[in-house]
C-alpha cells in the first residue's frame, strides 16, 4: 500500500501492513472515506479541552458507518478521556440521514509539550485514511479549524 507524504511521518510500512508509532496498532487504508471537515477546539484550562468535530461519511447503516474519531498528538499518541476507550469519541450508530454530522467530546487533556494535533475519523469497514485536519496549537485558526480559549474560570 502506498504511503502518502502526509502520513509518511506517522506510519511505518511493513510487509503485514502499517503501524503507528508508539505502539498504537492501526491500519491506514487509502480507500477509507470518513472525512473530517471541521474542528472546533475549546481550551477550558485545568478542565481540559472540548473538541467539536464535523465528519462526512457515506453511512449506509449498521454494516458501514463512521464509528469514531481520534485526536492524535504529533508523536502519535491518541488522546482520550478514558484510557480504555476505543477512540477519542466513539460513535454508537450510523448517521445516514444526517450528513455531515458534528459530535463533541470534552475532558481531553493535552500534554503541555504538544504543539500540533491531528483529528482523524474511523470508518467501520475501511478504518482510518480519510481527510484529516491538523491543528497548530500556537494559532487560533487554520485550514478547517478554530481554537477558542475558554479560560479556566468557566
Amino acid at each position: 500500500m502506498p504511503i502518502s507524504r502526509r502520513n509518511m511521518v506517522k506510519w511505518l510500512p511493513l510487509s503485514i501492513g502499517c503501524i503507528a508509532l508508539k505502539g498504537n496498532f492501526v491500519t491506514a487504508n487509502e480507500n477509507a472515506n470518513a472525512d473530517v471537515l471541521a474542528v472546533e477546539a475549546f481550551d477550558h484550562g485545568d478542565r481540559g479541552w472540548t473538541f467539536k468535530v464535523t465528519v462526512a461519511h457515506s453511512d449506509t447503516g449498521w454494516q458501514d458507518y463512521c464509528n469514531g474519531w481520534d485526536v492524535v498528538t504529533d508523536q502519535g499518541e491518541v488522546l482520550k478521556r478514558n484510557r480504555d476507550d476505543p477512540f477519542t469519541r466513539l460513535l454508537l450508530h450510523p448517521h445516514e440521514s444526517e450528513q455531515p454530522f458534528t459530535r463533541s467530546q470534552d475532558g481531553i487533556i493535552i500534554p503541555a509539550e504538544v504543539r500540533r494535533l491531528t483529528v482523524r475519523a474511523h470508518d467501520l469497514v475501511d478504518g482510518f485514511g480519510g481527510q484529516e485536519i491538523t491543528l497548530d496549537l500556537a494559532t487560533t485558526n487554520g485550514p478547517g479549524y478554530v481554537i477558542v480559549n475558554s479560560g479556566a474560570s468557566e
